[in-house]
């Protein structure tokens, strides 16, 4: 659950909500860096394989999250074809941050505004715990797979790339 002294986000009050056990990791974020979940891993001294960014992309035209790790990129084909989809792209960093209620490099897959269709690339099943963002730059949340499988409602699929 969270530390005392922690201030909640929506990530960690649904987490709460949900009985769904986490941990939070807050590290000291530095405003010049843009590899946010790079900058995460080398800052809690984890396996940047074990920490998941979240990304936005527009499949046909609806939005749609994708959870991969930072160690590589997202397979926009992938992506689509798991979704029934024919074409995939990103989305625009402020549509991104309308839609999830956090900012760009603090975009949690969790407690977004608005309940989105979300894959986690499978290779997250490879480990007891995973990272991803608590709801804001420098904050991370290490749960298990399954369990942010539960919180996001998320298929889980082969999307990510070296």
């Amino acid at each position: 659950m969270a530390k005392p002294g922690t201030a909640a986000t929506p990530a960690t009050t649904a987490l709460t909500r949900a009985g769904i056990p986490f941990v939070t990791r807050a590290y000291a974020h530095d405003p010049a860096v843009t590899e946010f979940g790079r900058e995460a891993a080398a800052a809690l001294g984890v396996d940047p394989e074990r920490v998941y960014k979240t990304l936005l992309a527009e499949v046909d035209g609806d939005l749609a999250v994708a959870i991969v790790p930072v160690t590589g990129s997202l397979d926009l084909k992938a992506l689509a074809a798991v979704l029934g989809g024919k074409r995939a792209h990103m989305a625009d960093p402020a549509v991104a941050e309308r839609k999830t209620g956090y900012v760009v490099g603090g975009i949690s897959p969790i407690g977004q505004r608005a309940r989105l269709r979300t894959v986690l690339d499978d290779s997250a099943q490879r480990f007891d715990t995973v990272l991803v963002s608590g709801g804001r730059r420098g904050f991370d949340i290490e749960l298990a797979p399954a369990d942010l499988q539960r919180a996001t409602g998320a298929i889980l699929a082969d999307i990510g790339r070296e």
